[in-house]
């Protein structure tokens, strides 16, 4: 291949990434958010004996498994563990605050049966096992405490074994058809989960003001590096709905913007950053009366 050529063909390609930059160039920029998930419970009445304990149900503990690694998964959230969940969520509008999370998940177990089907022939016989399982899942906005997403949805799991001439499977019932019946409940409420919580803005608070610096919370585990530009808001008017009896926030004002300087913390939960600030005063009395936004 000549030179003139090789040069034709590069340039070519720059027309092509100049046109398309989202594409070859930087892409979005995605804030990793912070979900806690708690109270997944049993609400069906399998496996509940005389002794049973709430706490230790394995189709409870499954179903929180399954629903955390598909969240994990898809590397937009950070799951975090709180032993002291359920006391929170108890508590008010304040102990919501207090999770330390973007959205809590709450979720249940509502339905789950199984059934054995079999097919007896003069020389061979069949035995199909069937799972059933259904789940509910709440998304709540942990700062306000309303629920933004609510669904249930039903997953089936089967295997069938046979024997000819009396050869061939005959073993007892599959326990791998729990996990799979849950997970496939699980798959058709996730994305939804996903988009919700990816749709809404991310959300920082400044924590405090030291000489100078702006002190927000999140940090490098969320996605957040030296450099990066956030909004900052005055928080909207709260105004009552008749209809509906609830509070409603009206929509910030912008007063300025803060610039990442540097992010420190062991945990997710710890994570900080330091940033200049440019715009409108902040009265350092009043740091709840304003929040920060990547839009």
């Amino acid at each position: 291949m000549t030179m003139k050529r090789i040069i034709q063909i590069l340039s070519v390609f720059g027309l092509i990434c100049a046109f398309a930059m989202p594409v070859c160039g930087q892409s979005e920029k995605t804030i990793k958010r912070k979900v806690a998930i708690g109270r997944f419970s049993n609400e069906t009445q399998y496996s509940k004996g005389l002794f049973y304990d709430k706490d230790n149900d394995p189709m409870r503990k499954q179903a929180l498994d399954i629903l955390s690694s598909k969240l994990a998964a898809t590397g937009k959230f950070i799951l975090l563990e709180r032993e002291d969940l359920d006391l929170l969520v108890a508590e008010s509008g304040e102990g919501m605050n207090k999770i330390g999370a973007d959205y809590l998940i709450l979720g249940s177990i509502t339905e789950y049966g199984r059934k054995n089907e079999g097919e007896q022939k003069v020389f061979s016989s069949t035995k199909t096992q069937t799972v059933e399982a259904g789940v509910s899942v709440r998304l709540v906005e942990a700062a306000t405490g309303l629920i933004i997403y609510s669904d249930e949805a039903k997953g089936y799991a089967e295997t069938t074994s046979k024997q000819t001439l009396g050869l061939g499977g005959s073993a007892g019932f599959d326990a791998t058809l729990s996990d799979k019946a849950i997970s496939a409940a699980l798959n058709q409420l996730v994305e939804n989960i996903i988009n919700k919580c990816m749709d809404k803005p991310w959300k920082s608070y400044i924590l405090t003001i030291d000489d100078g610096s702006y002190i927000i919370s999140g940090g490098a585990s969320q996605g957040l590096s030296a450099g990066d530009s956030f909004v900052v808001y005055k928080k909207g008017k709260i105004v009552d709905n008749p209809q509906t009896g609830m509070k409603i926030e009206l929509p910030g004002t912008k007063v300025g913007n803060v610039k990442v300087i540097q992010s420190v913390g062991d945990t997710p939960e710890t994570e900080i950053s330091f940033c200049s600030y440019e715009g409108d005063g902040i009265d350092p009395e009043k740091l709840s009366d304003y929040y920060i936004s990547d839009k």
